[in-house]
């Protein structure tokens, strides 16, 4: 072997050992199994191993994440969390009450963070005023997905935009065979439609005064009343196959032409991207009847967990700085149906709904109508929405439940939460 072939290999071995040397391993708890939230994904774990740190992926299936917390809090208690998990609103303030979190101040200030996101997402993420968790998007809740063939067919193309108009459209699409409305039998399903109904039904303050200042006085109301009713009102237009079935499959009803209309997050438009569908031509988002002036969202986040491996702790870091990269929110955001949190970001390659998103998302930022959503973990503790979920889907299925009992049962329900 000549001694200059030995030298090259010299050089690659060393390295190989140096690049080896410094790369660590995240592991990361996440409930994104659908096919447009895994190819959303995919994005980090490539720009991570890009980064020349490896991927543990953790995924535990559930559109609404709880079985992904039980998971979680089985392994903090036991000692031994995963680098990184998933996470939303409040809950983020329980954890870090646990003394658990890492914290991220130092990614934070050399990534301008409290300069690029906006104050109220930005705050949502620290405790006692430190960084513990990256937000990667802003998800609108409101929205519904409408085949648009089906609507061009029953309802002369026009979307409806109050709740009469909505049932007319039910009917029709009904009336001609097909599911008027798409629907997953899920207790997180299930809270996702009441919410819009009820943003729909009594306005942004009500629903801010209901569901985040927890006022008694809106809680068991006219407008909570009236809010069960039309929940109600929509059962007629399932399918016999809608109890327990998950959130993507109801949207493949859509993508199908089985059915007219869910009631879904932005994250329903992954799927809608996956399967090569585009907005105006195959499908159209439009807000829920009632909603068209207000803003109900959601952030998904990553919260990071006290890391004592030097190399694993640099790996945490890098993930934690590509999740607010502008890079990654423009990359991601295009997968998973969301928008952005930075708002710097270039929409030049976003679609008409994401557009349409991010300037909603503004304009209910300055007219007082962006609202929480309770349904995914951003209005209220865990205590709480589990028993609003108890209520809102035992009401869903027993018949014999009227609107003003479970009105009554919601507003208990939630004085007894912790």
């Amino acid at each position: 072997m000549s001694k200059i072939k030995k030298n090259v290999i010299k050089l690659t071995l060393l390295s190989t050992l140096c690049s080896t040397a410094y790369a660590g391993n995240v592991e990361v708890l996440h409930y994104w199994t659908s096919g447009g939230e895994a190819a959303a994904l995919k994005v980090l774990q490539e720009m991570m191993d890009e980064e020349g740190h490896s991927w543990t992926d953790f995924a535990v299936a559930g559109g609404g994440g709880e079985t992904a917390m039980t998971v979680l809090k089985s392994r903090a208690i036991s000692g031994n969390p995963p680098t990184s998990s998933m996470i939303a609103g409040p809950e983020i303030q329980q954890w870090g009450e646990l003394d658990v979190l890492e914290n991220m101040d130092s990614v934070a200030k050399a990534e301008n963070w409290d300069n690029l996101l906006p104050k109220n997402v930005a705050d949502i993420h620290k405790y006692n005023g430190h960084y513990v968790a990256a937000p990667v998007n802003v998800h609108r809740i409101n929205w519904m997905w409408i085949n648009k063939s089906i609507l061009d067919e029953v309802n002369k193309g026009e979307v409806p935009t109050n709740w009469d108009d909505f049932i007319a459209f039910l009917d029709n699409a009904s009336s001609a065979g097909y599911i008027g409305f798409s629907h997953g039998g899920q207790d997180w399903q299930d809270a996702t439609v009441f919410e819009q109904i009820a943003l729909g039904t009594g306005g942004a303050k009500w629903y801010k005064k209901a569901f985040v200042e927890l006022d008694d006085s809106a809680i068991n109301s006219p407008e909570m009343t009236k809010t069960f009713e039309r929940f109600r009102q929509l059962k007629s237009y399932m399918d016999k196959g809608m109890p327990g079935r998950d959130w993507n499959l109801a949207t493949a009803q859509i993508i199908e032409g089985k059915a007219a209309v869910q009631i879904m997050g932005d994250w329903a438009k992954g799927e809608f991207t996956a399967a090569g569908k585009q907005p105006g031509k195959d499908y159209i988002c439009a807000a829920v009847p009632g909603t068209v002036d207000s803003f109900t969202f959601n952030v998904d986040a990553f919260m990071m967990f006290n890391n004592q491996n030097p190399k694993n702790s640099e790996a945490q870091k890098t993930l934690s700085k590509l999740l607010v990269s502008k890079t990654f929110q423009e990359e991601f955001n295009l997968k998973k149906g969301s928008i952005p949190v930075r708002p710097d970001v270039n929409i030049e390659r976003f679609d008409s709904c994401a557009k349409l998103s991010m300037k909603d998302f503004k304009d209910s930022s300055s007219s007082g109508s962006l609202v929480p959503s309770f349904a995914h973990a951003m209005a209220m503790t865990p205590d709480v929405s589990g028993a609003v979920y108890d209520v809102v889907t035992r009401f869903f299925n027993e018949d014999s439940m009227s609107a003003k009992q479970a009105t009554t049962k919601l507003a208990s329900a939630i004085k007894s939460a912790p």
